[in-house]
């Protein structure tokens, strides 16, 4: 073999070490960006997860605090339990609403601010902080359901969910408030 034959060889060799190298390298960085989505995917549905339970827990709270209080409901709780209650579940609401801020896109996050502020409407109407009529507790409710959805419908984008949500049928089902019945809604229309 003569010396050229051994240098197009050695370089044939190098090269194809080289390729080799460069190629596990692309393949490991992209599994490892693929991994790394994964994991962020998975702790943005846990957030968001949370977020929502924190968020109906508080609406929950407040509906026990303004039905007792406007004595629409029977509770073994005095009015000073349910108040704390409520304080306790804001609280792990805006804790909730902290790690949404942390791992949401832009839209997310715009979804969770504007179902915070709707959230919190509610909680002071039940609190008394703001005296309205019980027409103006139903809207409030009708606006949290609203913007609970619209956070479904900004998660399931940014996770990439399938299908279609359709907001508006989900929201006429099954939003039942105090002295909402058919003959209120027969009379309504």
């Amino acid at each position: 073999m003569d010396a050229v034959t051994q240098l197009v060889t050695i370089a044939a060799v190098l090269l194809g070490g080289l390729t080799t190298y460069l190629t596990n390298y692309l393949t490991e960085r992209s599994r490892n960006k693929q991994l790394l989505l994964t994991r962020w995917d998975g702790r943005r549905l846990s957030s968001y997860s949370r977020f929502i339970d924190r968020c109906r827990a508080e609406v929950h709270a407040a509906v026990l605090l303004y039905e007792v209080r406007n004595n629409m409901r029977e509770d073994p709780h005095d009015q000073q339990d349910l108040l704390t209650s409520l304080v306790r579940a804001s609280e792990r609401r805006a804790l909730a609403f902290e790690r949404v801020m942390l791992v949401g896109g832009a839209t997310v996050i715009d979804a969770a601010h504007d179902l915070k502020d709707a959230v919190a409407r509610v909680e002071w109407q039940a609190r008394g902080v703001v005296l309205d009529e019980l027409h103006d507790w139903r809207q409030r409710h009708v606006e949290v359901f609203a913007a609970i959805n619209r956070f479904h419908e900004a998660a399931r984008r940014e996770l990439g969910v399938g299908g279609h949500f359709h907001a508006d049928t989900h929201s006429d089902r099954g939003l039942l408030l105090p002295g909402q019945d058919k003959a209120d809604d027969s009379a309504g229309s």
